[in-house]
């Protein structure tokens, strides 16, 4: 079974890619319903249990079956990049009621005995007090457990833009569909998701293709919405196998992490001190200030130094997208870094 979407000329022209807090906020419910507990996320959804247990989120996994289909409506894909979770919940409430009845319908479908049960018969019976009770529940989700975080979650999503942004430019977007997850492939004219439903949405009037990374959707890619909605393919950001590594929950810091310098070589620690080597075997992918200084435990204005000397030394480059500096390693600085030897890669909530 795939999902494909089917490109006119001018949808290649529209295809963009922007961050959804609604979109995170619905992927990291699923995480927490269904599981991925022995994944990247088991450390944030052990200890996340315990609150969301507290939420009364029984409509909203209602509507999220383990396989099938969820209301397009709780996903606005974003109108722009900096749209705030607010901003985004107020289109979820201004869905049309005959809309959310039938998706809410076509939801509980998927689960046997879901339309019957008390949540299922209140949640069809009044679609404008579910929506109510729908977007209550994402907010207490997005307070509780998700805005904490969502600096931290923010950048690795920018950096997750930056890197494919550079991708665009060197190889165009066949390259970036090529990259973006294994069940997606670009042939044709046409982009192929191999997961259900099997069905093919054909683009009309040069509406692209919104590219929404996520953190929490890992390890799959969710698509498949129909008009009204926008089409939209959400895929797993890169660095989400790393970011609760050895990280205490609600802590903002780094208890448990690697001190500064073990990833690199003995050689390289000795060539340039221990924090240097840090900030320059961090940079996998590109980050921030901010986001190294959050990952290896140092001061920002250590970490700001240290990247200024690397810099300089034509080790790293940065650019500019929107308010943010990113930084990456020049072909030079990954040379050094190999040369130093082999490095270190780090790789429910459901009804009882």
């Amino acid at each position: 079974m795939a999902f494909r979407i089917r490109f006119g000329p001018e949808d290649l022209l529209n295809c963009r890619f922007a961050v959804s807090p609604t979109g995170e906020t619905q992927a990291a419910v699923r995480a927490l319903t269904w599981g991925h507990g022995g994944g990247p996320h088991g450390r944030w959804v052990r200890r996340s249990l315990p609150t969301a247990r507290g939420l009364e989120l029984e409509a909203l996994v209602a509507v999220m079956p383990r396989q099938g289909y969820t209301p397009d409506f709780l996903f606005p894909p974003p109108r722009s990049h900096g749209a705030t979770f607010e901003e985004e919940r107020a289109r979820v409430r201004a869905t049309e009621p005959g809309r959310v009845r039938e998706e809410i319908a076509r939801a509980l479908a998927c689960t046997p005995g879901a339309a019957a049960s008390r949540t299922g018969r209140a949640l069809l019976a009044d679609p404008v007090a579910a929506v109510e009770a729908l977007t209550a529940a994402q907010g207490r989700v997005w307070e509780a457990l998700v805005a904490p975080e969502w600096p931290r979650l923010r950048r690795l999503l920018d950096a997750d833009i930056a890197f494919h942004s550079r991708r665009l430019a060197d190889g165009g977007l066949a390259r970036v569909f090529s990259e973006l997850h294994p069940q997606v492939t670009w042939r044709d004219g046409t982009l192929r998701i191999d997961r259900p439903p099997r069905h093919t949405r054909v683009l009309t009037g040069g509406e692209g293709v919104v590219l929404v990374p996520s953190v929490f959707v890992w390890p799959d890619v969710a698509t498949g919405f129909d008009p009204p909605a926008p089409a939209a393919l959400m895929y797993p950001a890169r660095g989400v196998g790393e970011l609760w590594a050895g990280r205490e929950w609600g802590q903002g810091e780094n208890r448990g992490s690697r001190a500064p310098g073990e990833r690199a070589s003995g050689a390289l620690v000795r060539l340039m001190g221990a924090n240097r080597a840090a900030v320059l075997a961090a940079l996998d992918e590109p980050a921030t200030t901010s986001a190294l200084a959050d990952r290896l435990g140092l001061a920002p204005s250590s970490v700001s130094a240290h990247l200024t000397a690397l810099r300089g030394a034509g080790l790293l480059d940065s650019y500019r997208v929107r308010h943010q500096v990113l930084y990456v390693r020049t072909a030079l600085g990954r040379a050094l870094l190999a040369g130093g030897g082999p490095q270190e890669h780090g790789e429910g909530l459901a009804p009882r």
